[in-house]
């Protein structure tokens, strides 16, 4: 049997399926990205206001795409990609907007979004070069992207006693 095909397939399957994908760009961390897949190709759009990063990502270049399982989570297939910029306002970009247009969640200006995405946003295609990584042997995991986020404090000493005095007047 023909393993490039079955790759191919591996590729497109799993990634039709997962709503999330990690997209690594040269010399940028990976960044988990929503996508649809249309007509061969991994779609996603942002780099605009309220949309999502996509750092290193630029038309021509190379990217590497990681799969995850929709139910466990887990890693599938990591595969190759070759970055093409979409230019607003083609035929080809119209087709792929309108597929993203129908995942696009709590979008906040509604049926402006498509006017919004040609004026200020990028549209990108993963297309698969048809090379497949290895599935690795241990972790990969990087450590957090920095933000300004940060952890809960301890909780107060005497939170506990006042949550039990609730319950017991109830």
């Amino acid at each position: 049997m023909n393993t490039e095909l079955l790759d191919q397939a591996l590729v497109e399957e799993a990634t039709k399926k997962s709503g999330l994908i990690w997209v690594k760009g040269p010399g940028v961390p990976a960044r988990a990205l929503w996508h649809v897949w249309h007509e061969g190709a991994a779609c996603v759009v942002g780099d605009g206001p309220g949309e999502q990063p996509l750092p290193g990502l630029a038309d021509g270049a190379p990217a590497e795409v990681t799969v995850r399982s929709k139910d466990k989570g887990g890693r599938l297939v990591t595969w190759a990609a070759r970055v093409v910029e979409v230019a607003p306002d083609t035929p080809r970009w119209q087709e792929v907007v309108a597929e993203l247009k129908g995942k696009r969640l709590n979008a906040p200006d509604g049926a402006a979004m498509t006017a919004r995405w040609a004026r200020e946003c990028r549209v990108l295609r993963l297309e698969p070069t048809g090379t497949t990584a290895p599935l690795p042997e241990g972790s990969l995991a990087d450590a957090p992207l920095p933000t300004p986020a940060t952890t809960r404090r301890p909780v107060p000493a005497g939170l506990p006693r006042l949550l039990v005095k609730r319950r017991r007047r109830k």
